[in-house]
């Protein structure tokens, strides 16, 4: 029995057959039953949920993989763990090795940080913790006005590496733009390899847009000696610009021009291994990769803990000059391997299962993060 065994429950808040596999390696794992819960959708879209066991003053795991329709996994995660709440269920914690959303955690111009909307509506719904894993900025985790556990995936990348890439004593890692320098760093300090840094980007990243609260337009101001900014007065209502106050000019801000893409470090006659922590559109990846292949390096993998996969990447990747595209089962993308066989899977059942036995035990997570650094 799931409770008389275990004292605690697992769901799955996922109504697709395919995000319902990892809660079943889970609970194989922990060798409990998985939660009897009915999930689906109504004609008009409407997510219902149905749980048919009891589970009051229980501690409740709800595992949720997040599918291509993201907004409806959302929702589905809200409703179960509201109704668990409703059903008076002592703890509510949910599993998401995939945390939606997490890309959206600046401030964009108008826009919004998403990431802790949603943080908050986790909270209100009833979660009182949640197991996650290789959060996309590390600081999400101050979203939460509870407990977050993000997990690694590195161990199990690593040794992907180690077993599986021929001669990977012959590769270097390399990082695909300067900010994934830190991960790229960790992983070839860990397998004593080289490190490669690329510059440049055939368009712009998503880093630049960060804080999109920019000044007013350049503009030269022809009364003065020199270029400034001249600032819209507060109480002009024509279209021309005017400083508030006399004298008063701001140096001119250069625009950012992203330089051609280049590599620092040596890849020719190397295995070049790119690693990153979300692989969703690909063309960076492959213009990556053709600027490897031009530097010489003879083979590339690409190593990612979430592996999105929207849109035509399968295509992408099977045209391209990639060889072998290695990701976790945190987000399910069996589909995307039927049309490439280059995407490969790496299982981390494993310590999402220990992190929720050892939450249950009340042991310490440390072992889970032993020898494993903030940069992984």
């Amino acid at each position: 029995m799931n409770v008389a065994k275990s004292g605690y429950r697992v769901f799955s808040a996922n109504s697709s057959e395919a995000c319902t596999e990892l809660a079943k390696k889970i609970t194989e794992r922990l060798g409990v039953e998985l939660g009897k819960s009915v999930v689906y959708q109504e004609s008009n879209r409407e997510t219902r949920v149905d749980v048919k066991e009891s589970v009051r003053g229980q501690t409740i795991f709800i595992i949720q993989t997040i599918q291509r329709d993201v907004n409806t996994a959302i929702m589905e995660l809200l409703v179960m763990a509201y109704a668990l709440k409703t059903a008076c269920a002592k703890n509510i914690i949910g599993v998401i090795p995939y945390f939606p959303y997490s890309k959206q955690c600046k401030m964009r111009k108008r826009g919004s940080i998403v990431c802790k909307l949603l943080a908050s509506m986790l909270a209100k719904a009833g979660l009182t913790h949640i197991i996650t894993m290789d959060l996309h900025q590390k600081e999400i985790q101050g979203f939460f006005s509870f407990p977050v556990d993000n997990l690694r995936a590195s161990p199990f990348l690593l040794q992907y590496i180690q077993e599986e890439i021929p001669d990977y004593r012959n590769a270097v890692i390399v990082a695909k733009s300067p900010s994934a320098a830190k991960r790229a760093q960790s992983y070839a300090e860990r397998l004593r390899l080289g490190l490669a840094v690329m510059h440049g980007e055939a368009h712009s990243s998503e880093s630049d847009m960060a804080d999109g609260r920019h000044s007013p337009p350049c503009v030269r101001n022809s009364s003065s000696g020199h270029p400034g900014l001249e600032l819209p007065s507060p109480n002009s209502s024509s279209g021309k610009q005017q400083a508030p106050f006399p004298g008063i000019e701001l140096p001119i801000m250069m625009a950012k021009e992203k330089p051609p893409i280049t590599v620092v470090g040596d890849v020719g006659g190397r295995i070049a291994i790119i690693v990153d922590d979300i692989i969703d559109d690909v063309e960076d990846f492959v213009a990556a990769a053709e600027t490897l292949k031009e530097r010489g390096a003879y083979k590339i993998y690409i190593m990612a803990t979430h592996g999105l996969l929207s849109g035509d990447a399968p295509r992408l990747i099977e045209e391209s000059k990639i060889d072998e595209v290695v990701v976790t089962n945190t987000v399910p993308h069996e589909v995307q391997k039927l049309q490439c066989p280059k995407i490969k899977t790496v299982d981390v059942s494993m310590i999402l299962a220990e992190a929720i036995r050892r939450i249950h035990n009340g042991e310490s997570m440390a072992y889970l993060f032993r020898n494993i650094t903030v940069d992984d």
